[in-house]
């Protein structure tokens, strides 16, 4: 088993990503993930791998899109504003089928906002982003550990569904330092071949890869296919994590940053004979739904905790429409960067429950 060593989150993704075998990363500096730019311009060139700081953002996901095409694992990073710059470069790649990694590590908004946590990036992440019908995996770390691990399993999602596949780290969590083992070092030469790819043309007829398709019929059918897709994702990569919801008085939903400071909350809960339930998507897209739907059809309130004024409590509220019930769902919202306490969950969980 490798060594466990301590290292802040935004290096954790970035060395994951480097032992899955990114070959390429292109990115532009801010804050809060700049740690992360600045671990891949060292360690990629050590390793004799392509490292560009791009011009802009919309240079970076394009540059992406690019090195995918030829057969290169590839990989960008940003936070929140510098992300919407590179919603359409994600909707190019969605409707050309390009895998790809990226990374944010939101901050406070909208607008350039604070360079505080938030997770008000939600809609954005989990909605598409960029314009068309398409979505991204979105895979959402609550540790350290999880920065390498999600980070890991992103490269080899997006190659299996060919799909870019966003990583979506609050800055707190991009920011604190753990203890984490990481993942074993992959060669390059040894990933799976892609058999689409450009380049290499002698022997073979040409390949296009494009987002663009002029007869509408045409584009609703590769539209239509890749949604088939999207159903064989939900059907094998939905992930959760669920903590005494059989048996709870309220259930809590959360994510990253809350995620943990549920944690404490349950905690606080215990003293006092509570009993807290916490149920934790890790994937965001595709939302664990069904899941989620049978623990609220049990009748056990719902308090919704997130760092954005409603954006999860959505899907909350969906998965209790798919189950055909109608339950009061609460929220405890927080916006700017603002975190919520141990204690301030626990009261409104009191408050809740009339205790």
């Amino acid at each position: 088993m490798s060594e466990k060593v301590l290292m802040k989150g935004n290096d954790a993704i970035a060395e994951a990503a480097i032992r899955a075998g990114c070959g390429a990363y292109f990115g532009y500096p801010i804050t809060p993930q700049n740690e992360l730019i600045a671990y891949m311009a060292k360690y990629m060139l050590e390793r004799n791998r392509v490292f560009i700081q791009a011009e802009s953002e919309i240079a970076a996901i394009n540059m992406v899109y690019g090195a995918s095409c030829a057969g290169v694992r590839a990989m960008t990073s940003s936070s929140s504003p510098g992300i919407s710059l590179k919603q359409e470069g994600m909707s190019y790649a969605a409707g050309a089928d390009i895998p790809l990694v990226l990374v944010n590590v939101a901050r406070g908004g909208p607008g350039l906002g604070s360079i505080a946590p938030a997770q008000s990036d939600y809609f954005q992440s989990v909605r598409g982003g960029g314009h068309g019908d398409y979505h991204c995996i979105v895979l959402a770390p609550k540790s350290v550990q999880e920065c390498a691990d999600l980070t890991y399993l992103a490269f080899d999602a997006a190659d299996q569904y060919r799909i870019p596949v966003i990583v979506l780290v609050d800055g707190m969590i991009g920011q604190m330092m753990e203890g984490v083992v990481l993942p074993p070092e992959r060669k390059i030469s040894e990933l799976p071949k892609r058999d689409w790819i450009v380049g290499s043309m002698a022997g073979r007829s040409a390949r296009h890869i494009t987002s663009i398709h002029l007869v509408p019929e045409e584009l609703e059918g590769k539209t239509r296919t890749r949604f088939a897709r999207y159903e064989t994702i939900k059907a094998a990569e939905t992930r959760f994590e669920e903590t005494g919801c059989d048996n709870a008085d309220l259930v809590l939903v959360a994510y990253g940053t809350c995620a943990r400071v549920c944690l404490g909350a349950r905690k606080l809960a215990e003293k006092e004979g509570i009993k807290l339930g916490i149920f934790r998507p890790i994937t965001l897209w595709p939302f664990p739904f069904d899941v989620l739907g049978k623990i609220i059809a049990g009748g056990k309130p719902v308090l919704t905790v997130e760092m954005s004024l409603g954006q999860l409590v959505e899907d909350v509220k969906l998965s209790a429409y798919g189950a055909g019930v109608t339950p009061a769902i609460h929220l405890l919202g927080h916006s700017g960067g603002m975190i919520p306490t141990e204690e301030e969950v626990f009261a409104e969980a009191k408050k809740i429950l009339g205790k």
